[in-house]
């Protein structure tokens, strides 16, 4: 039994509440971001380039922070699946 967990697992088994908040908060910095990088006509250029960069790692935040898992449980929950399924959830795809 492998306890290596696909991608597809990790992202629809639940994440841990820190995680979520962690996700929340990266999400809100992407979203400030996005805000800034829509009006460059009105924001200098260096806000504008800061916006970007507020997008990017609001989105790597959010992205990294929806894989995390907890280990143990949602491993064997995730074995479980697959036996059920005939293998990972990635080969049903």
């Amino acid at each position: 039994m492998s306890n290596k967990l696909s991608i597809t697992d990790r992202l629809t088994l639940p994440t841990p509440r820190f995680f979520r908040k962690i996700r929340s908060v990266s999400v809100a910095i992407g979203a400030v971001g996005a805000v800034l990088v829509s009006a460059p006509a009105l924001l200098p250029a260096g806000l504008v380039t800061l916006g970007s960069y507020l997008v990017l790692a609001g989105s790597i935040g959010a992205a990294v922070s929806s894989t995390a898992v907890k280990p143990g449980e949602q491993a064997q929950e995730a074995q479980e699946r697959k036996e059920l399924m005939g293998g990972s959830s990635a080969e049903s795809l």
